[in-house]
């Protein structure tokens, strides 16, 4: 995942830059094999696309998935309406482009989960070169939903610390002082691409719950792997599966921030002693 925006952008800064709108276009189908843009709210789009492609097969399907890992973040909610108006433009009479506003707001949010990956905001969505608001464009829409807004959030950040083994008292004193504490089973496989892909099996269950929501908490942990991947690297191989207790605090600006890792391994007692004291005495 680490590479996976090195190679489409390369690919993809010169045709933007050159893209004509006076050329001549055509419409086609969206493939349901582009998974990216599948539900993106229309079903035809226009060749070539503001990226230069004009093969579905060779160039737009393939340089579609390049994209996957970032959405798959969830680093803004409307960084596919962004992406997608220039991979698979909607089809009507006139080119309708991405706002400069729309760019600007998703790369507020994305251009962070790309740093943490070492990678910068590309050139290729330099926001400048996109039309002002008061042009015919694709813009951003809306407040933050009544579901989402004040939700903790994940971001970058440095690893947590994990550590092997640990006393009972070193675990007490991870919950005492931390916002959350819980259990969760965490998965990494191998898609056919090569791609690594890490994942929540089963229930997140909570030990301290703090500021915490119970139906959002499996996603939230499951958006930090995809961010943080150079971390969660460091905590999985590859076709493995581990139960990890997680410790950590929730920002003032909202974000997650893991802590403290400890792996619970069958024979590991001390995990299971802290429980036992941490529910007849807190702390």
């Amino acid at each position: 995942m680490a590479v996976f925006f090195t190679v489409a952008l390369m690919t993809m800064a010169c045709p933007l830059l050159a893209f004509d709108m006076g050329q001549s276009t055509r419409c086609v189908a969206i493939p349901h094999k582009m998974h990216v843009c599948k539900d993106v709210g229309y079903s035809e789009m226009r060749l070539p696309n503001f990226l230069g492609h004009s093969s579905l097969e060779s160039e737009v399907v393939p340089h579609s998935e390049d994209w996957r890992p970032l959405l798959q973040t969830g680093c803004h909610p409307q960084a596919q309406a962004f992406l997608c108006s220039l991979i698979a433009p909607v089809c009507l009479d006139t080119f309708i482009q991405p706002c400069r506003s729309l760019c600007v707001t998703v790369r507020e949010s994305c251009a962070p989960v790309l740093a943490c990956q070492g990678h910068s905001w590309p050139d290729v969505l330099d926001c400048d070169r996109f039309p002002a608001e008061e042009d015919m464009c694709l813009s951003h829409h809306g407040k933050p939903g009544i579901f989402s807004k004040g939700l903790p959030k994940s971001a970058c950040q440095n690893c947590p610390y994990v550590e092997e083994a640990p006393e009972s008292k070193t675990i007490l004193d991870s919950f005492c002082s931390h916002d959350f504490a819980v259990t969760a089973k965490l998965h990494r496989l191998r898609l056919p691409t090569g791609e690594p892909e890490f994942e929540i099996e089963g229930r997140v269950e909570f030990i301290r719950q703090g500021p915490l929501l119970l139906y959002d908490t499996r996603h939230l942990l499951q958006q930090w792997l995809l961010i943080n991947v150079r971390c969660a690297r460091a905590l999985l191989r590859p076709g493995r599966s581990q139960l990890y207790v997680l410790t950590g605090s929730v920002q003032h600006d909202g974000t997650l921030s893991l802590t403290r890792v400890f792996p619970w391994h069958r024979k590991d007692a001390n995990i299971a002693v802290a429980f036992r004291k941490w529910k007849h005495h807190r702390c």
